[in-house]
C-alpha cells in the first residue's frame, strides 16, 4: 500500500480514502448476506485482563490466552509459541481485512467519480 502516498497527497486527492475517518460507502453495500464483526472477547475480559487500549481488537481473545500462557509458564518463555502463533496470525488476518476495505472504498470512490463525469458529459 505504499502507492497510496503518492495518490493521497499528489494525484488522486479525491478519491482516496481518508483512513482517520470512518468510510463513506455502506459496508453491505453489493454484499447482501455480510454479517458485522464481532469481538470474541467482552470489555469486562479485557477490564480484569488490564489489556492496553491499543490492543483491544478483534484478536483480543488470542491475546488473552497468550497472556494467560506466559502468566502460567513464567521462565520458560517458549512454551506459548502456539498462542503467539494464533494472536499473531490473526492480527495479520485483521490487518488484510482491513486493507480489503481500504481498498473498495477507494474503487467505489473512483467507480462514483467516474459516474458523475458520464452524467455530466450525456
Amino acid at each position: 500500500m505504499g502507492a497510496h502516498l503518492a495518490r493521497r497527497y499528489i494525484t488522486e486527492t479525491d478519491t482516496e480514502p481518508d483512513p482517520s475517518r470512518k468510510f463513506e460507502f455502506d459496508p453491505n453495500f453489493g454484499f447482501p448476506e455480510r454479517t458485522e464483526r464481532e469481538m470474541v472477547a467482552t470489555p469486562e475480559q479485557l477490564n480484569l485482563a488490564q489489556v492496553p487500549l491499543e490492543q483491544r481488537d478483534y484478536c483480543a481473545h488470542h491475546l488473552l490466552k497468550l497472556m494467560k500462557c506466559k502468566r502460567d509458564n513464567w521462565p520458560n518463555f517458549l512454551a506459548c509459541k502456539h498462542e503467539r502463533h494464533d494472536w499473531d496470525y490473526c492480527e495479520h488476518q485483521d490487518y488484510v481485512m482491513r486493507m480489503k476495505e481500504y481498498e473498495r472504498e477507494r474503487r467505489l470512490q473512483l467507480r462514483k467519480k467516474r459516474i458523475e463525469a458520464q452524467a455530466e458529459a450525456a
